[in-house]
């Protein structure tokens, strides 16, 4: 019997977006010589082998704004990790207009479809090819 292809499972697209969204978000806000400052301490460090995570402003398990870029910034693992995202300097970061909406959009109830998902993996493999 022929194997059928399966698609892929919510979970699993969601972790592959999750790594892909994570090394657009850092790439993107590297510089030239592939570094990127703690919005929170100011820290430097290199987007892939150093300290660097990209953090999220409002958590991931708000997904209206998981994935979306103004809420993710690179940030030092510590302050994401071991400070809980440092919420309040982040949101000086930010500033207030951008908080609040982000805020807002946060307490929508949104449930991606598998479609949509892979849409945006696309969408971001395409946006991390035109940085490597």
């Amino acid at each position: 019997m022929p194997k059928t292809s399966k698609k892929p499972t919510r979970s699993k697209l969601v972790k592959k977006l999750d790594v892909v969204f994570s090394k657009y978000i850092r790439l993107s806000n590297a510089d030239s010589r592939g570094f990127c400052t703690c919005v929170t301490c100011g820290k430097k460090g290199y987007w892939e082998k150093d300290i660097i995570d990209a953090g999220h402003f409002i958590s991931r398990t708000a997904m209206a704004t998981r994935w979306d870029p103004r809420n993710v910034k690179p940030q030092c693992r510590y302050c994401n990790r071991f400070k809980a995202g440092r919420q309040y300097e982040y949101s000086l970061y930010l500033g207030d207009n951008l908080s609040q909406e982000l805020l807002d959009k946060s307490r929508e109830v949104t449930k991606f479809t598998i479609d949509e998902l892979e849409e945006m993996i696309t969408e971001y493999s395409s946006k991390l090819k035109s940085f490597l």
